[in-house]
């Protein structure tokens, strides 16, 4: 379970997804949830992984425990969380403190408090009791063998109601043999200039080597992490994607980039970085909530242009418009084709697809004007690039590309007084010189639809068993006819190895999302590599 790594000990990046992350609500991991976010955060690189609270809960003692036997880390320490011991005892025999013992992990981060109203209201014990409690602990683990850190709790709160006692917290845990003593913004209310005027007096103040853990309840903890580190702390805690209790903690990803990439500092091992958009996506999987697509560097939207004044400039050169190279966070650059695209648009879009628009200005305009006349009338190209690949090939050699063509459909929704519902479709369509005539049942028209037409195609065409729909948006247009306003449906669906976004629209939603389900299997058939019947 020892990790080795190429990076010294001058500078700390703590990952405490595990246990501070975890407060987020929606997030509820497993034991194999957690196991399985180790290995991802250990691939990327951070030195540390807090893994929770042994002993406070049986998830976390089962996770050290597995974690020891199942996780060969590679470039990160495993590391257990818990608190100074009890008012009035003694560390050597408080069950809580033994208790981080038994997990086996080298590092130990304490949670000590450091704000005198938490002493005497959460604690119900004197100040110096307090500091005595953290340097019993602090000492009695060090004697253990363990390597400690101590994270003062609520300590820019503590330190504006009472410095001097703040700062007797920090100067106590360095002296009884604390690695790092950090200084938390547990209710995240702090801005830039005052915690890089705090961590510089509290550096100067006590000598004590520093970290900082902030909290993102201003939207500025990565501001107030890189002004700590400005000040001279060397020790940053985050949590992947910025999950956390409220709003969240300091985004892992945006503070490891801009130490990386703005300070010139090497936090991560060699080449690291460049499985950042990855690592942040694969977390997301694990518990289970969508990726932000706007999120600094690995979002899919953090490198994707779509005005047509962007678009000439990063034709030109791509710099222009972007603060780094996207391929150094493993992201990569998208063109966004809107009714505001321009010539420079549409042919770096084609140079993105791979279709070689062969500097036709005749083609290119066509295409443009194609896109403003089909968007004034409520399709959007920027969230469905499948069914702006089908157009823009269309264009390009002279008619669209046909795999069936449909005679009819019709969808059936049955309401009966005895409580029974029915949803029925029928397709008649013409593949490969076949006649085909195909009715299916789904649990709504929509379904139905997508089940008939999949019955009428998958005998010609054996690759769609593969497609899935993924996901289903509806959006009402602004209109003047109540209910006869036009309908735009976006359709996501995936073969198992990527995932497309197909657009429909229509006076009603049944229309709409007949249009978007056609592009969608003639673009999974595209993709398959199968050509066109005509």
């Amino acid at each position: 379970m020892t990790a080795t790594s190429e990076l010294d000990d001058s500078f700390h990046v703590f990952d405490t997804t595990l246990r501070d992350g975890a407060q987020r609500e929606g997030i509820n991991l497993t034991v194999a949830d957690k196991l399985a976010i180790a290995r991802h955060l250990d691939d990327f690189g951070v030195g540390f992984i807090e893994g929770g609270w042994p002993g406070a809960n049986p998830r976390d003692t089962e996770f050290f425990a597995r974690a020891r036997q199942e996780i060969d880390f590679k470039h990160a320490q495993l590391v257990a969380f818990g608190a100074t011991r009890r008012a009035g005892g003694k560390a050597s025999e408080d069950p809580q403190v033994k208790a981080l013992l038994d997990a086996g992990a080298d590092v130990i981060t304490l949670v000590a408090k450091s704000h005198d109203r938490h002493v005497e209201l959460a604690l119900r014990t004197t100040l110096d009791e307090n500091l005595e409690m953290v340097r019993d602990t602090v000492s009695h683990l060090r004697e253990q063998g363990r390597r400690v850190f101590v994270d003062c709790e609520h300590f820019f709160d503590g330190y504006r109601a009472n410095p001097e006692y703040a700062k007797a917290v920090v100067r106590t845990a360095w002296e009884a043999g604390a690695s790092v003593v950090i200084l938390c913004d547990t209710n995240g209310g702090m801005l830039p200039a005052q915690v890089q005027a705090v961590v510089a007096t509290v550096l100067a103040d006590t000598g004590a080597r520093l970290g900082i853990h902030a909290q993102d309840d201003t939207g500025c903890a990565v501001a107030n992490t890189l002004a700590a580190v400005d000040a001279g702390a060397t020790h940053v805690q985050c949590t992947a994607n910025g999950y956390g209790e409220r709003v969240g903690n300091a985004n892992l990803f945006p503070v490891v980039a801009a130490l990386e990439l703005k300070y010139g500092k090497q936090v991560l091992p060699e080449g690291a970085l460049r499985e950042m958009t990855r690592i942040s996506h694969a977390i997301a999987e694990v518990v289970n909530l969508t990726p932000s697509t706007h999120q600094p560097y690995v979002g899919v939207s953090a490198f994707a242009h779509k005005a047509g004044l962007h678009a000439s400039a990063i034709k030109v050169d791509p710099d222009l418009y972007q603060h780094i190279d996207p391929e150094r966070v493993g992201n990569t650059m998208r063109m966004l084709v809107s009714d505001m695209a321009g010539r420079a648009s549409v042919e770096l879009k084609g140079k993105e697809l791979g279709i070689d628009l062969g500097g036709d200005r005749e083609l290119v305009g066509r295409v443009v004007e194609r896109v403003k006349e089909r968007e004034l009338k409520g399709y959007t190209y920027e969230a469905a690039d499948a069914s702006f690949e089908l157009l823009l090939r269309a264009e390009v050699q002279g008619s669209p590309l046909r795999y069936f063509e449909v005679e009819s459909w019709r969808a059936i929704v049955e309401d009966r007084p005895d409580g029974i519902h029915a949803n029925e479709a029928t397709v008649k369509l013409y593949a490969k010189g076949e006649r085909i005539v195909a009715t299916a049942e789904g649990n709504g028209p929509v379904n139905a639809l997508d089940r008939a037409l999949r019955v009428a195609l998958e005998k010609i065409y054996p690759q769609l068993a593969k497609l899935e729909l993924v996901d289903y948006k509806v959006r009402i247009l602004e209109g003047v006819h109540g209910t006869e306003s036009t309908t735009r449906v976006l359709i996501s669906t995936s073969d198992g190895a990527g995932e497309w976004s197909t657009v429909g629209v229509a006076e009603n939603v049944i229309a709409a999302s007949w249009q978007a389900l056609e592009d969608a299997y003639a673009y999974g058939l595209l993709r398959a590599g199968v050509e066109p019947a005509q």
